[in-house]
């Protein structure tokens, strides 16, 4: 029988669980895995982690305190299914906020560090803001590894890069989603997917640059922009698509291939010309925002869920 296409994939792109499920963690034996508000309060709402939270709920001094607990429990739990890194997302709340951004992060590896989780393990997640690239910028030099996320243009894909950040996560799928509300009618199969160009882009210009940072494509709707990007350096991926791949059998080809790193890194960008330039990107601040008020949503969810929890 042919190789399926997860299995192929796994030997040119270091595949990643987008999931907070430890049974899909155990099924696919992913390298890494992601999780975000969303994922977290999935995972929380479970049955069989209904007692614990409660037990987390009335130890946390605030509602805070609990969200993080919560987080890295389940981070915790995962580190030992996967060889990895694992990514848990600081607060959205904090999102314009560096210092507050970096404090969390720093509170969080703190709590790794008591559930035996080194930091080198742990990807702190942070929204591709300006506030949050500086913060990465802060967090790298104290040898702290970010991930950041909610990436839509090449504009943060160069500020990011210039931070030094560990690895970005381009949204794929979201992308798509903008540019069809759009136009309904466009083709935007396989390569045509601006999510799937928009990733390419930065890959390229990483490696052509000679940028250490780690290009993981997300936020995928489809397996055609999964298969459009076999070769980038890492895909986090959802079970479901994850499952779509291992039944599926069939040749996949690389499409992204490292160039040489044979040109200097471009001129760092300033505060103003980012803003600047994500303000002229309608696509990329629409969904920036937009991804932002959705992770805040799961988390105001969860918030909920504990404070209740914490009256049983």
């Amino acid at each position: 029988m042919a190789d399926s296409l997860l299995s192929q994939l796994k030997k040119m792109t270091t595949v990643v669980a987008d999931t907070g499920d430890l049974d899909a963690i155990r099924r696919f034996s992913p390298q890494d895995a992601t999780t975000n508000p969303s994922l977290i309060l999935q995972a929380a709402q479970q049955e069989r982690r209904r007692a614990r939270m409660a037990e987390i709920a009335r130890e946390s001094v605030d509602i805070d305190n609990a969200v993080d607990s919560v987080a890295v429990e389940v981070g915790s739990e995962i580190s030992a299914l996967v060889p990895g890194y694992v990514s848990t997302e600081v607060s959205a709340r904090l999102s314009f906020d560096r210092d507050a951004t970096v404090n969390r992060a720093l509170s969080l590896i703190e709590r790794y560090a008591r559930q035996g989780v080194e930091a080198d393990r742990i990807l702190i997640k942070v929204a591709a803001t300006w506030e949050g690239i500086q913060a990465a910028r802060l967090l790298e030099r104290e040898g702290i590894r970010t991930n950041l996320t909610l990436l839509f243009s090449f504009t943060q894909a160069q500020a990011c890069a210039d931070a030094g950040a560990t690895l970005v996560s381009p949204f794929v799928g979201r992308i798509l989603d903008w540019h069809k509300h759009r136009n309904p009618d466009a083709d935007f199969s396989d390569s045509r997917d601006p999510g799937v160009q928009s990733v390419k882009r930065i890959f390229d210009h990483y490696k052509g640059h000679g940028y250490k940072t780690i290009v993981m494509g997300a936020s995928f709707r489809n397996l055609g922009e999964i298969t459009a990007l076999a070769g980038c350096d890492r895909l986090t991926i959802s079970p479901a698509l994850l499952d779509e791949l291992e039944n599926r059998q069939g040749t996949l080809e690389r499409q992204l291939i490292p160039t040489d790193a044979d040109t200097p890194h471009s001129e760092p960008l300033d505060q103003a010309s980012f803003r600047w330039q994500m303000n002229e990107d309608e696509m990329a601040s629409d969904k920036l925002s937009d991804g932002i008020r959705k992770f805040m949503a799961d988390q105001r969810k969860l918030e909920a869920l504990l404070a209740d929890l914490r009256q049983q």
